[in-house]
This record gives structure tokens, C-alpha cells and sequence, in this order.
């Protein structure tokens, strides 16, 4: 729930209409019909909604709710309660279109008005565009000309990402969107800002005094952001091939994350004022030219190997995938935030599919003490962190230094530890649909954060495009080529580990042995 939701979260979502486009899709089966329900389930929806869905295929009204009783029967975790389920089928709704026809728009928007005519929704409209991104704006503009757009009540308009695939055409999109919604009407939906430890981030830096005076360059070495995927490309080939890692998870999830933990603390709880600082820490973010993307940046394809002892073919030998691909799924970048509070500190980021562990996690690293007074067992001592676990545990531990019992003077690292499991946390999109509906956009992503995300990407795009960055390989089941290990080696020793699902304190005194073994 976005910060203005957290303020009043007795607030009645406001009855609306919500039309969701794309609703045969796979992403409407997975996530959007499951965050209904479960919004339905928490009393959450207004009792004047309806669910109105379209898409190509024909369907009844019956027959579209019994295409979502089986999606919700396939992905809710726990299984769908009868009574829940009693409510929310009679607020779907169905009418079948094709985006690229008016007409089409002219019967959707009759269509709509009928169902405003049998419950009072206040003229709120809310679209969501769960379709392929050469769409959007063709609907945006075809709601406008259907007359869907023009309500006494709100209308927003909620598009998935990609924004585009570099900064000229992520401009036009916008400029097409803005000439039927307003900026404060766009959702642009990022499910990574939904997730509980990402909206955590600023609770843990702003609502806690001790963490204040030593959040910044004085007291931080480093900071490290990994989002792992044991997965490879799947059945998204068509789409990968054109967007690589860079495009898939960097240009907008890292960098999300890489803004939450740097910016500065707002002025007030308000959804402009976060926003805006969010916008302060791209624009002091690191430009790199095309010419020396390669001295702070690695890209990296895999190959054939191993998942949990099982082989897995590489990227090239994937369905759909061109055998001589180029396409990068492994990114790791040393990021620079040049701004008083982080001049001089390497933000490190990396991702990729294939790898060892599913996992997401932000390692803030603090500087290390005086070593002439302690030492562990290895002659050295580790440093003090802070490692917020967003997936798929969600919660955060503190590395501390402490003496071990006995009579030797050994110091060993302690974690600190909260941990939820993931289950107990509302899906994103839950969270976000939510937060649309209330017309909270806090944790949606405004159109000068894309452009400056773009405008950041772009030179690593042309320098990865003109072959200026080498293109390594990496086996399956492995962290990445050695360049990433490379990246980090000056300053300040390795990526630290990631442990999935484990419990950090069984790991701790393995991870500051490792790093000691780097250092030598």
C-alpha cells in the first residue's frame, strides 16, 4: 500500500468500472484475476465496482467467469473460498474487441455505460492495459475518440512496462498517452515497487533515528543489489532477443531500487514529495560515455550447464532464440551517485537468468573498524551490514561483530535477523491495483523517471549494440563471467553471497571467511 493508503488505511476505495484489456492473457490469469479475488477476499473492494474484461476471443458472461474461476483455482496459493468467489463473479463482466478497431471502442463504451446504469460507479474509470506495448498508445487514443476517456467521475490508465525500448520511443509513447490522459492519470506499473521490502526501504531508513547519521559516504563503503533468476528465457524469446537484461531489469528495477535506497529523505509523506527525490538521485546519477561503458560495466550470455543437477541448454540453444544471439542476460555495473551524501561510493548492481539462486537482495556495507584491536579466526574483521531480503524471503538482517564465548579473545559475526515468509505479504500487484484505485501513485513510476532511466541506459545500449563491451559467457548454475567478480575486486572485495531461502546465521562466519580469502 502506497504512503498516502499507509496515512488513512480505513479509506474506502471509491466505487468504479475497471476494464482491463487483455484479459485472456497470461499475466491477467496469473496475477490480475488472483489480486482481485484477494482484494475481494479483505473486503477491500467496493460493493459499486464491476470488472469489466476484453480482449479478441468470444465469451459470455458465464463462460469469461468460468475462464477466471480456473485461473484462480490454478494460482491462488490456498485455494478459493465459495463465498469469496460468490461475490466477486457477479461484478465480471465481458465483451469481446480487437484494440485496432474503433468500432470496437464505440461498443465497449456502450457497453460500459450499461453497466453504469445498473450501479451508481460515480463515472470512475479505471483501464488497464495488460497487452503488448505496441498498443498502448493506439488504446489511449482510441479511448479518447470512443468517448471512454470523457467521465464525469476519474479515469486512470494503468500500462505495463516496457515504456518503450530507448528514450526517442519511450517520448513518443508518453506524447501519445498525454494526448488522452493527463500525467497524474498514467499508472506505470512496476510490480518490483509493490514487493514489501521495497516499499520497506524507506520505512527502515526514515522511521529509524540510528541508521540517519550513518547513511551516507562517511559510514558506507558500498552498496550491492543483486536480483538472480534461476530461469532462462522460457517462452518469452520473441520479446528477449529485442530487450536483454539491460532493458528487461535494469533500466527499471534496478534502478528503482538503486533510487529507494539513495534518496534523500522526503520533505513530507506525500506521493509528489517521494517522487520527486526519486527523481534528484537519477539526476545525479553517473553518466557514462559510449567509449568507457566497458570500464564500469559487463554483459554476459549463458551457456550450457547446470541447475539444481539438472542440465539446461544455453541461451543460444533456446526455442526462438537466433543461434549467433548477442542478446546480454547477465548485467552487473559499478553505478556512481555524485551527489554530497554518496560521492565516492560504488553502488554495484547485477542480474541475470540461469544463476544459482532466486534471489533479490540490497547489501549495504559499512566501513570497516580499526583492525588493531580485533581480529576473527581468518586475522581479520568483517564488516558490519544491513541485507534487505525482498525475494523470496522478505525481510532484513544486521551483521554485527561480537566476541565468542570462551577464553580466547575471537571475534565472529552475529546476524540480527526479521524475516517474514513471502505468503504473508499481499502479492504486488494486489498492492498496486489497490493503490490505482485510490489514486495513490506513489509506488508507480512517473514519466521523468523513464525518461531519465532512458537516458541513462541508452550509451550501455549503443556501446553493447557496436560491441564496445565483450560480450562473456557463463555456465548455467554459476554467478556470472569473472569480469563481474573483477568489477568489484579494487573496492571492496566480491559480491557477497546470496543464500535463498537459508537462514543468514547459518552462513555468516562462510561469507566473511570467503571475503578474507578474496582480500589475500
Amino acid at each position: 500500500m502506497g504512503v498516502e493508503s499507509q496515512v488513512n488505511t480505513r479509506r474506502q476505495v471509491p466505487p468504479h468500472v475497471f476494464v482491463l484489456f487483455g484479459a485472456t492473457g497470461d499475466l491477467a490469469h496469473r496475477k490480475l484475476f488472483p489480486a482481485l479475488y484477494q482484494l475481494e477476499k479483505k473486503g477491500l473492494l467496493p460493493d459499486g465496482m464491476s470488472i469489466v474484461g476484453t480482449a479478441r476471443r468470444s465469451y459470455t458472461d458465464d463462460s469469461f467467469r468460468d475462464e477466471v474461476r480456473k485461473a484462480l483455482d490454478s494460482f491462488v496459493k490456498e485455494g478459493v473460498e465459495e463465498d469469496v468467489w460468490s461475490r466477486l463473479a457477479p461484478r465480471i463482466h465481458y465483451i469481446a474487441g480487437n484494440v485496432d478497431n474503433e468500432d470496437d471502442f464505440k461498443k465497449l463504451a456502450d457497453f460500459v455505460v450499461e453497466i453504469e446504469k445498473e450501479k451508481d460507479h460515480g463515472g470512475n474509470r479505471l483501464f488497464y492495459l495488460s497487452m503488448a506495448p505496441r498498443f498502448f498508445g493506439e488504446t489511449a487514443l482510441n479511448l479518447k475518440k470512443a468517448g471512454l476517456a470523457d467521465t464525469k467521475g476519474w479515469r486512470r490508465l494503468i500500462i505495463e512496462k516496457p515504456f518503450g525500448h530507448d528514450y526517442q520511443s519511450a517520448a513518443e509513447l508518453n506524447q501519445e498517452l498525454s494526448t488522452a490522459f493527463s500525467e497524474d492519470e498514467i499508472f506505470r506499473i512496476d510490480h518490483y515497487l509493490g514487493k514489501e521490502m521495497v516499499q520497506n526501504i524507506e520505512v527502515i531508513r526514515f522511521a529509524n533515528s540510528m541508521f540517519g547519521p550513518l547513511w551516507d559516504n562517511r559510514s558506507i563503503a558500498c552498496v550491492q543489489i543483486t536480483s538472480s533468476e534461476t530461469v532462462g528465457v522460457e517462452d518469452r524469446a520473441s520479446y528477449y532477443e529485442t530487450a536483454g537484461a539491460l532493458r528487461d531489469m535494469v533500466q527499471n528495477h534496478m534502478l528503482q531500487m538503486v533510487m529507494m535506497v539513495a534518496m534523500e529523505p522526503p520533505s513530507r509523506l506525500h506521493t509528489e514529495a517521494i517522487r520527486d527525490e526519486k527523481v534528484k538521485v537519477l539526476r545525479s546519477l553517473r553518466a557514462y560515455r559510449e567509449d568507457e561503458v566497458g570500464q564500469y560495466v559487463v554483459r554476459g550470455q549463458y551457456a550450457a550447464g547446470e541447475i539444481d543437477g539438472k542440465p539446461v541448454p544455453g541461451y543460444r540453444e533456446e526455442p526462438g532464440v537466433a543461434p549467433d544471439s548477442k542478446t546480454e542476460t547477465f548485467v552487473a555495473a559499478k553505478l556512481f551517485i555524485d551527489n554530497f551524501r554518496w560521492a565516492g561510493v560504488p553502488f554495484y548492481i547485477r542480474t541475470g537468468k540461469r544463476m544459482p539462486k532466486k534471489s533479490t537482495e540490497i547489501v549495504i556495507q559499512f566501513r570497516n573498524m580499526p583492525e588493531h584491536l580485533y581480529f576473527n579466526q581468518d586475522g581479520k574483521l568483517g564488516p558490519n551490514l544491513l541485507v534487505i531480503r525482498i525475494n523470496p524471503v522478505e525481510g532484513m538482517y544486521m551483521q554485527v561483530n561480537v566476541k565468542r564465548p570462551g577464553t580466547e579473545n575471537v571475534v565472529v559475526p552475529v546476524a540480527l535477523e526479521f524475516s517474514q515468509p513471502a505468503d504473508k505479504s499481499p502479492e504486488a500487484y494486489e498492492r498496486l491495483l489497490h493503490d490505482a484505485m485510490h489514486g495513490d501513485s506513489t509506488f508507480f513510476t512517473r514519466w521523468d523517471e523513464v525518461a531519465l532511466a532512458w537516458k541513462f541506459v541508452d550509451p550501455i545500449a549503443n556501446a553493447f549494440a557496436e560491441d564496445r563491451v565483450p560480450l562473456d559467457t557463463y555456465k548455467a548454475g554459476t554467478w556470472g563471467p569473472k569480469a563481474s567478480d573483477d568489477l568489484v575486486q579494487p573496492n571492496p572485495g566480491l559480491w557477497w553471497p546470496l543464500y535463498g531461502n537459508e537462514s543468514p546465521m547459518q552462513d555468516l562466519e562462510r561469507a566473511v571467511g570467503h571475503l578474507v580469502e578474496v582480500k589475500r
